[in-house]
């Protein structure tokens, strides 16, 4: 009898051992895929933030005069009156 107690007290404190060290290493993965995760997240944010200063750099150069310039001979082929254009078909 003490011989079939002592088989089952170290058979149960196997089995939580096992369940503990089962239970660590799926925490362990959970952890470092929620740190892989919050890393992408910070590069994500980190591209937004740059990209919305170059929205706001362009949003002030928008209502510029040369920018306006710049976008009617670009866009529409606007030019100045009197002012000659030369284009070059050779090539």
């Amino acid at each position: 009898m003490k011989k079939n107690k002592k088989m089952s007290k170290k058979l149960l404190i196997l089995g939580i051992a096992l369940y503990v060290i089962f239970t660590l290493v799926n925490q362990q993965k959970t952890l470092n895929q929620y740190n892989q995760d919050s890393n992408e997240l910070a590069s994500q944010i980190e591209e937004q933030k740059e990209y919305k200063e170059e929205l706001a750099k362009k949003k002030e150069d928008v209502n510029s005069l040369n920018f306006i310039e710049q976008t009617a001979r670009e866009k529409l082929d606007m030019y100045f009156p009197n002012e000659r254009i030369y284009v070059d078909r050779g090539m």
